[in-house]
């Protein structure tokens, strides 16, 4: 239970801060423009993702683009750490009092008070809209899923895209921007910067790396130790590590258990699930169309930003091959593409299978087609998976080189990661 006075004083600073975000310099993010359609909609509109990748500032944009009035709320507020079910009422009450009378609602980090997705429907069957954020995907997903099932649309929020790193910069991206030498120069300059440092905006205004380093002890601390009641910190944060330290590698519980000397599957399948579930990571299953075979075998891990993944992996050398995969993992991600990887028994492997209705592209990253030894196997592991999935869309993206080859009757362009992220 929090008192009457501490809900004002908090909801009154809260509300000054999101209005003063209206004349501060952000850059607006891509899926502003998705969100603008669902407006008039009853739905309430979910916004997830990792912590700090720009989910309140992203609320903020919605409310002061497309709002006169609403009602703001910060769950991660320390001070309402003792906020209840049965605050909701005094809360709006609060909210009628300080503000007038509005039916718009926007709760941030609202999966911090148990049971709030009650009040949220009771409200919403009196037409109240809500916009609502949270950095835990259970939690979200299964609250959800028994109040709000077809009364919701989620989006999820992302550290900064490649355009949006390039708003960042001062860089005014057009189309054209692609064929003028010295733009493009630029372009492949600022794109270098991006693929080792990420997208996490605050890291990018500051670029020290201690910043990102506090990302993951926080995300780990907040979002899995104090939910779960983790005791062996050290042993998930570790796990954690390695786990970021080899995204792009094929894994399995049993490996993993293995590797992190862990006692029991149990542990390695349900600390795994609190990494995925807060967006640290994500994984990548094999690609078959029976569900038997596809959990048989191993599936792949990838961080959930680059810069992320330079600041606290172990590592004695660069790899920047592993950086391409796992940038391009995350850019299908960003575009809500269900993918896969594919692999035969003879081990050669392509790295993602993108399924639409049937299987619509074969992507293989390869970052130097100089060494003729690697491009030919990439090559011949497109080819072979072209014929047994019966796809013919196939695409390589390197570094620099750019072009189009056949082999036989089938077609294989290449395009440069820098390009490709932007078309």
């Amino acid at each position: 239970m929090i008192s009457r006075e501490l809900l004002k004083e908090v909801l009154l600073e809260q509300q000054a801060r999101i209005n003063r975000m209206k004349s501060q310099d952000f850059i607006l993010r891509e899926k502003l423009s998705g969100v603008k359609k669902f407006i008039e909609l009853k739905h309430s509109i979910v916004i997830t993702g990792v912590r700090r990748c720009g989910k309140s500032v992203f609320l903020s944009e919605i409310m002061n683009n497309f709002y006169e009035k609403f009602y703001y709320v910060n769950f991660e507020d320390e001070r309402l750490a003792s906020f209840e079910l049965g605050d909701f009422n005094m809360l709006y009450e609060v909210c009628l009092e300080l503000f007038g009378k509005c039916k718009v609602f926007s709760l941030d980090e609202v999966q911090n008070v148990d049971g709030w997705e009650r009040w949220v429907r009771r409200k919403y069957e009196d037409n109240f809209k809500f916009f609502i954020t949270g950095s835990n995907a259970r939690l979200l997903s299964k609250e959800l899923a028994t109040s709000l099932t077809g009364r919701h649309l989620q989006f999820s929020i992302y550290p900064f895209s490649f355009r949006e790193f390039l708003d960042f910069k001062k860089f005014v991206f057009k189309k054209e921007d692609l064929y003028l030498i010295e733009r493009r120069v630029l372009l492949v300059k600022y794109f270098s910067e991006y693929l080792k440092k990420g997208g996490f905006p605050e890291f990018l205004k500051y670029e020290q790396k201690e910043i990102l380093q506090g990302y993951f002890n926080d995300i780990i601390q907040r979002d899995i130790v104090e939910r779960h009641n983790i005791k062996n910190v050290k042993q998930l944060k570790e796990f954690a590590r390695y786990l970021i330290t080899n995204s792009g590698n094929l894994v399995s519980y049993n490996k993993l258990k293995k590797i992190g000397e862990i006692k029991s599957v149990n542990t390695v399948i349900k600390y795994f699930s609190y990494l995925e579930d807060a967006y640290l990571l994500f994984s990548l299953p094999y690609f078959s169309y029976s569900l038997k075979k596809q959990t048989a075998n191993q599936f792949k891990i990838y961080a959930i930003d680059n810069g992320l993944k330079e600041a606290i992996s172990f590592k004695f050398s660069e790899d920047l091959g592993k950086l391409y995969e796992n940038m391009v993992a995350i850019e299908l991600k960003r575009r809500n593409k269900e993918f896969y990887y594919w692999k035969n028994i003879q081990h050669e492997e392509v790295d993602f299978v993108i399924k639409e209705k049937k299987v619509d592209e074969l992507i293989q990253v390869c970052y130097s087609t100089e060494d003729t030894n690697t491009k030919n196997r990439e090559l011949k592991a497109l080819l072979k998976a072209s014929k047994e999935l019966k796809c013919n869309k196939l695409l390589v993206i390197t570094s620099d080189y750019e072009g189009e080859e056949k082999s036989g009757n089938k077609k294989i362009r290449f395009v440069p990661l820098w390009k490709w992220i932007l078309i």
